[in-house]
């Protein structure tokens, strides 16, 4: 009974690489013949900053036909000119439609500022978030260690108002979005020890137990008052990345769990994909774990067309909800129905480290994906040195049609990416190599801007 088990399972993973093989061949043919204008071309590599570390972490379409960029730095020389403290301030970036810098702002205080996510405001401004530790400058409060910092700002960058929220502990937001209902939902990693401590039990008494962090999201109004907040996890480690909102008001979050108790049911291993969706109150609806008996975490989600999920990350697991393993990490790929359940998975990668930072739905109706890859084989066909820009195009279905990695001899990184109107894609990241193309290293690390069409 042994040996048919074994002659079974090695039969099943030889039929799936013939499947994946075929499909992959089928895609590619599919992706010859698409009525698109992306070519695969690199068109540009652009980067900014100063002597010191700078990043970017999200990337925007603006109503002017630009775009922004929201990151962090923590120089006072080169672009930067508006900042005089050696510590990391968040960085915005506005770009016209030709992909010239427009304008460029710090905003910050004297201590540790990242800013993370931005989205457009209904009035041509910007809401920005991240995570900040300072109590002056453009921050009037925190209560210890990094607190959620919320940022208004009008069209041209300048600063409308600004809210602190968190407790004593490390409190880190991720994404965030303008409701349809109004205001803002933000999503992050909630320090709940800290905030017991501070006296903030809000789940009562039966579930104080909840351990590390938790999943946090919290719905303010137009000005930044707390409309309602709620945590979700159980007695480890849960974090939020990603956030959308959903056709009935609600939220979808997604990040990882390493518990398997409280708020979270079915795990497969000690880290997995978590997504939460929560209705326009709060109130959890459903949840969903993913994974195998190895670490997989998510960083990013993004509705589908047919009302679906898609969300994006890595894994090192070979068997539970993951198909295939290229070696060590995946990129990893899931596509969930509207209740959350698991339509189909698939993993991109080759022999070494490969992770999924962010994800769109292409207008072909495929997907867009960028990370970075240590890879040079099975589907990275490249690698240029240490971590590299990786940039993955697939179908509806998934199925690789088209990669190439960026970078040069040293660290580079794809945090975020958006398709424009063209079909020409544009990636924002950071890079500390000194020979990324024909750019010239401003400092450290550099605020890195691709665009392929």
């Amino acid at each position: 009974p042994k040996i048919k088990l074994i002659m079974r399972k090695v039969f099943l993973l030889v039929l799936a690489c013939f499947i994946f093989s075929c499909a992959k061949e089928e895609a590619e043919i599919a992706f010859d013949s698409l009525n698109t204008e992306f070519k695969g071309e690199l068109d540009f590599i652009k980067n900014f900053g100063g002597s010191g570390n700078e990043s970017a972490q999200a990337i925007i379409k603006t109503p002017d036909g630009g775009f922004a960029i929201l990151g962090y730095t923590g120089s006072t020389n080169g672009d930067i000119s508006t900042k005089a403290e050696e510590e990391n301030d968040y960085w915005l970036l506005k770009f016209d439609e030709n992909s010239n810098l427009q304008w460029n702002k710090t905003y910050g205080g004297s201590k540790d500022d990242i800013g993370q996510s931005l989205a457009q405001t209904s009035d041509g401004g910007f809401i920005l978030t991240g995570y900040s530790m300072s109590s002056d400058g453009d921050a009037s409060n925190n209560e210890g260690f990094h607190d959620n910092w919320i940022l208004k700002l009008d069209a041209q960058g300048n600063l409308e108002w600004e809210t602190s929220y968190g407790f004593s502990g490390h409190d880190h937001s991720y994404d965030i979005l303008e409701a349809s209902q109004g205001g803002y939902f933000f999503t992050g990693f909630l320090d709940i020890t800290s905030a017991r401590a501070d006296g903030n039990t809000e789940k009562g008494n039966s579930l104080t137990s909840h351990g590390v962090g938790e999943f946090w999201g919290t719905k303010i109004d137009e000005e930044g008052t707390v409309q309602w907040r709620g945590y979700f996890g159980g007695t480890n480690n849960d974090r939020a990345h990603g956030v959308v909102q959903t056709k009935d008001g609600g939220f979808v979050m997604a990040g990882f769990t390493e518990s398997d108790d409280f708020d979270i049911s079915n795990t497969n291993g000690s880290y997995d994909f978590w997504v939460v969706k929560v209705d326009s109150f709060g109130n959890l609806i459903w949840e969903k774990s993913f994974g195998g008996e190895g670490i997989e975490v998510s960083y990013d989600i993004a509705k589908t067309s047919d009302n679906g999920f898609v969300v994006v990350g890595n894994t090192f697991s070979t068997n539970g909800d993951i198909l295939l393993n290229h070696g060590e990490s995946d990129m990893w790929m899931i596509k969930l129905d509207e209740e959350g359940n698991l339509i189909w998975e698939q993993t991109y990668g080759g022999s070494q480290f490969d992770l999924a930072q962010a994800v769109v739905q292409s207008k072909d109706g495929g997907f867009l994906i960028t990370g970075n890859t240590k890879s040079d084989d099975k589907d990275s066909s490249l690698n240029n040195g240490e971590n590299d820009i990786w940039l993955v195009k697939t179908n509806a279905f998934g199925d690789l049609v088209w990669e190439k990695s960026f970078g040069g001899s040293g660290l580079d990184f794809g945090f975020d990416l958006l398709e424009n109107t063209d079909g020409s894609i544009l990636i924002v990241g950071e890079s500390s190599s000194t020979d990324f193309g024909s750019i010239s290293s401003k400092g450290n690390s550099d605020l890195i801007l691709l665009k392929i069409k």
